[in-house]
């Protein structure tokens, strides 16, 4: 495996692609897993469960793919 820069990374991938991406935010560092909507030439969006999220490539510190999300699980049903 080679280590490429994480901005980089991004800008290659395809839209549709589920990925991390670890970026700073004021005090410290955050996470958005989701599935990759837009790359752009500045950032790129990815969408999470709590919607669509802006990232600058200079505030990437970290990006991978990550396999598909696991199906949900049925909803239990109690006995009457």
């Amino acid at each position: 495996m080679t280590h490429e820069e994480p901005a980089a990374l991004l800008r290659g991938l395809q839209p549709g692609v589920r990925v991390v991406v670890r970026y700073r935010i004021d005090g410290g560092f955050t996470d958005a897993l989701g599935t990759l909507s837009d790359v752009g030439t500045d950032g790129c969006t990815v969408s999470t469960r709590r919607g669509e999220v802006l990232i600058a490539y200079p505030l990437v510190t970290a990006a991978k793919t990550v396999p598909p999300a696991p199906p949900r699980r049925a909803a239990r049903t109690r006995p009457l």
